[in-house]
């Protein structure tokens, strides 16, 4: 088989894949990059863990016809396959939610950001269309209050690891089509992580546990990497109002526990408080920067 597959969601798949005995003849993955602007470019984590296996590995995915493969294994690769290619050899995918609810690029975050109590694994056979094909196996997980995005894909890429292995020792048998509404989970961009303060302490929540959540301060971007929320309204304060550790917001108050100011590396918010010395009361806002 070949396996296709870039970020480290992947990996656990891979491994999977050659400790149960299969032979993986080749692997694609994404191109060497810069992680920093003076970096030497470095591996992709599938590349480093291919590698590291002793398996060979290519960029182009043109490769994968030519090592004489029966079925190609496809986990957050990041290109879109086309039917040509389909043609020559089936593929199988790992997808990281219950299909067909978060077809897309971004299916872990839009899951808790959408607030659903859970999520899941599919694998499915893979068509043209965006994540529409046929499914052979699928296993669900709960979706905790305090789960990250980052938690939550760890525990989906061990969870689909696993299925996959299981799927492809028992056969595939005839897949089942998908049975419902469709909803896509788009990319992510900067402005869907924006800290609208009018929004709900939960929904705000939410966005910061996706990572990579945002608000400004005095006109400079101003990160928000951990957060709690509350209840409990503040008193008459308008949104985005910053009293404490606490931020007022469209219902009950978001506690801020680790941020990062521009420039600046992660830190907890009383380590900057008391650097920073922010106003009781100032506002907080996404409407000063560009987005």
């Amino acid at each position: 088989m070949v396996f296709l597959g870039t970020p480290e969601t992947a990996v656990p798949a891979l491994r999977a894949l050659v400790e149960t005995g299969f032979d993986v003849a080749l692997v694609v993955t994404g191109p060497d990059k810069r992680r920093g602007r003076r970096a030497e470019p470095s591996p992709t984590p599938v590349k480093a863990a291919a590698l590291e296996l002793g398996l060979t590995v290519s960029h182009d995915l043109a490769d994968v016809t030519e090592v004489g493969a029966d079925l190609g294994v496809v986990v957050a690769f990041g290109q879109i396959l086309r039917r040509e290619l389909l043609e020559q050899l089936p593929m199988v995918n790992i997808h990281f939610s219950l299909l067909p609810r978060w077809r897309g690029a971004a299916p872990v975050e839009r899951a808790i950001m959408a607030g659903d109590d859970r999520t899941g694994v599919c694998v499915m056979a893979v068509e043209e269309g965006l994540d529409t094909g046929a499914v052979y196996a699928r296993a669900d997980l709960p979706i905790k209050r305090t789960t990250t995005a980052e938690a939550l894909a760890a525990q989906l890429a061990g969870i689909g690891a696993a299925l996959l292995t299981r799927t492809l020792r028992d056969g595939l048998a005839d897949p089942e089509p998908q049975i419902g509404e469709p909803v896509y989970a788009h990319k992510l961009v900067a402005g869907d992580l924006a800290l609208h303060w009018d929004l709900p302490a939960d929904e705000l929540d939410r966005v910061v546990r996706v990572g990579g959540a945002w608000t400004t301060r005095a006109g400079q971007r101003f990160k928000v990497h951990r957060a709690r929320p509350w209840p409990k309204e503040a008193g008459p304060a308008p949104v985005g109002s910053l009293h404490g550790d606490r931020v007022t917001t469209g219902a009950g108050t978001l506690e801020l526990l680790e941020v990062q100011p521009e420039g600046k590396g992660r830190l907890a918010f009383s380590a900057w408080a008391n650097g920073a010395r922010p106003v009781d009361g100032e506002i907080l806002g996404v409407e000063e920067v560009d987005q």
